[in-house]
């Protein structure tokens, strides 16, 4: 029987959540499976994913074959490299406490390289916050000194003037402080 681990989906229409299953390969893709192994949720940045690493190396072992987004999956939780470390030690080139070794040292730098995505996301968003209130602050101050009685010597006309170019700058200043970040991020991203 051909087995392959492949995605399952379930959730609702626009918010896929998936399973990480292993299955016979002639069953539906969301029908019988034989061993679930772990979630997958992209709605989330980062992803979030659930895995049974032994389990996955397991099914690996017995011959199943991964999808190519199962694969990707496998590749990033460090599936694929432990099942190559335990070829290893089918061989007898590593032992089973240099595998385990090897293996949780490349977690741990995984998960470093996770959070600092995390952390750089949340301060990308409370810049943003920031600078959201920065830009309605101003509006605010310019619709108070508006309202403010107007001397003399300034017609009501010309403050409304004001006021309107005032808004004006914000909201301009507003838009285009993200949109310089975003290409700043991109030009980061391709280096």
């Amino acid at each position: 029987m051909p087995v392959k681990i492949r995605l399952q989906r379930h959730g609702k229409k626009g918010k896929p959540f998936y399973w990480i299953v292993a299955a016979d390969s002639r069953a539906k893709r969301d029908g019988k499976f034989l061993e679930k192994l772990g979630t997958y949720n992209p709605n989330i940045n980062p992803a979030e994913i659930n895995l049974d690493i032994d389990g996955s190396v397991k099914w690996l072992q017995n011959g199943a074959q991964p999808t190519d987004t199962a694969r990707a999956i496998l590749s990033y939780k460090g599936v694929m490299l432990k099942n190559h470390l335990v070829g290893g030690v089918r061989k007898g080139a590593l032992t089973k406490e240099q595998v385990e070794e090897k293996f949780n040292a490349w977690v741990e730098a995984k998960a470093k390289a996770v959070d600092s995505k995390k952390g750089a996301l949340a301060d990308a968003k409370a810049k943003e916050k920031a600078e959201a209130l920065a830009a309605e602050k101003a509006v605010n101050e310019a619709r108070i000194a508006a309202a403010a009685p107007v001397e003399e010597e300034a017609p009501a006309e010309e403050a409304e003037a004001a006021t309107e170019e005032v808004v004006a700058e914000a909201t301009e200043e507003a838009t285009e402080a993200p949109a310089a970040e975003a290409t700043e991020e991109a030009a980061k991203e391709e280096e």
